[in-house]
């Protein structure tokens, strides 16, 4: 049998199984934990460090912490909002975002979250950097200005093989995330679209299509970030 475990969020009364990961525990108590690089179903990284969050007056990232007895966990304060806040206007100067003109507007879980945050405009310079748009895959485009490094692709699409088709390449500043040359042209269908799904941001979108929803519809135009796993247990 499964050990549960009791802790607080922002002094609220929790409880969880053992080993399960705060993000995850947080969730199923109906306490939201914003990220960007966790994803159901993979091993979670830390990389975008959006998660952080302040256990027993530590920061750390609640995608790779599991819950433990006792545990007394921050997640809302002004120190820790504020830099989530810095983290996501970094995210925006560091890349080429143009919300308006991408396929992911309303659907993009960086846009949603700077919605959420309230920010307007980044109190950083934008650094405009000259990247590529890799569009040697027949179904798949990469667009290197709005990829934000979280690993989500790399840890998540694989082909039938196990083989992985994102990676890694260049080096410091310059890093980034492609497509393996060979894989990326044997791409099905369904691998595609499970790639742009995986995607935080428009950095991945299936070629030739677009506007399955229109906008106005689309996830975040009817209801913010968060709200669905905050609705499902009232902590007032």
């Amino acid at each position: 049998m499964n050990q549960i475990v009791r802790f607080t969020i922002d002094g609220i009364e929790c409880m969880a199984e053992k080993n399960t990961y705060m993000i995850e525990a947080a969730r199923e108590n109906g306490i939201y934990i914003p990220t960007l690089c966790n994803y159901p179903g993979i091993k979670p990284k830390g990389s975008c460090r959006v998660c952080s969050v302040k256990i027993n007056g530590r920061m750390m990232t609640a995608c790779t912490t599991p819950v433990t007895d006792g545990m007394v966990i921050e997640n809302h304060t002004p120190e820790i909002d504020a830099l989530r806040k810095a983290i996501l206007e970094l995210f925006f100067v560091e890349g080429n975002h143009f919300c308006p003109s991408c396929e992911k507007g309303g659907i993009c879980e960086l846009q949603a979250l700077a919605y959420r945050y309230k920010i307007m405009v980044p109190r950083y310079p934008f650094a405009f950097p000259q990247r590529d748009v890799d569009a040697t895959s027949p179904l798949l485009i990469k667009d290197q200005n709005r990829c934000i490094l979280c690993k989500r692709c790399i840890r998540a699409i694989t082909d039938e093989k196990g083989r992985t088709i994102f990676a890694y390449k260049k080096r410091g500043s310059r890093v980034e995330i492609g497509i393996d040359p060979k894989l990326g042209k044997e791409l099905t269908p369904e691998t595609a679209q499970k790639a742009m799904d995986v995607c935080p941001v428009g950095a991945l979108l299936v070629r030739e299509k677009g506007f399955d929803i229109p906008i106005g519809e689309r996830k975040y135009d009817k209801m913010p970030i968060g709200s669905d796993v905050e609705k499902i247990i009232s902590h007032t």
